[in-house]
């Protein structure tokens, strides 16, 4: 297979070149899997627009469902980058062990847990029983729709790093063994 390799900011185009500029300013560096999107001449601001769109979803709640997709992709890069993430946005160690093997012991975040774990498994097909769930935990219509942008946008960048295997620049995530729900 091609070996990939983290292009450099004169390896990227003018605009891209000014992103990275951005998010050394913001971040202290580039995050590898978005200098990787950078080889695109317009796919880190598309990328980073679509991430950074406004969301029903708390940031909280778009964590565990970050950590919960890239668990069942196996992609360690972004279980690692959420893990450091998720503990940001208050999870503790404990919690985002919880979130990567599929439960939450809040009963509304489970039932995001639970249903971004049905859609990622099932290609999009999530159960009955967990969208009702999830509905009965008193999540909306709107937020039906942002936790399916959510995994989206989350299972793009797993394949990205699925397939190119950059270095992981974040401390790696535990590996952890997984109950029968999240496998």
């Amino acid at each position: 297979m091609k070996q990939f390799t983290v292009p450099t900011r004169n390896e990227v185009s003018p605009a891209n070149q000014e992103i990275f500029d951005n998010l050394n300013k913001a971040l202290g560096f580039v995050p590898n899997l978005y200098a990787t999107i950078g080889l695109s001449s317009n796919g880190l601001g598309r990328y980073l627009a679509y991430q950074n769109a406004k969301t029903s979803l708390s940031n909280k709640e778009k964590e565990a469902v970050n950590l919960i997709v890239s668990q069942i992709n196996g992609c360690i890069y972004c279980q690692s980058a959420h893990t450091v993430i998720g503990k940001m946005n208050g999870f503790t160690d404990e919690q985002v062990l919880d979130i990567r093997r599929g439960t939450a012991t809040d009963a509304k975040l489970n039932a995001l847990v639970q249903l971004a774990a049905s859609i990622t498994k099932n290609k999009g097909r999530a159960d009955a029983a967990t969208v009702d769930a999830f509905f009965a935990a008193g999540y909306t219509n709107e937020h039906l729709v942002d936790t399916v942008l959510q995994v989206s946008e989350k299972i793009a960048m797993n394949y990205l790093h699925n397939l190119t295997q950059i270095p992981v620049d974040f401390p790696v995530a535990p590996s952890l063994e997984l109950t029968a729900s999240v496998n």
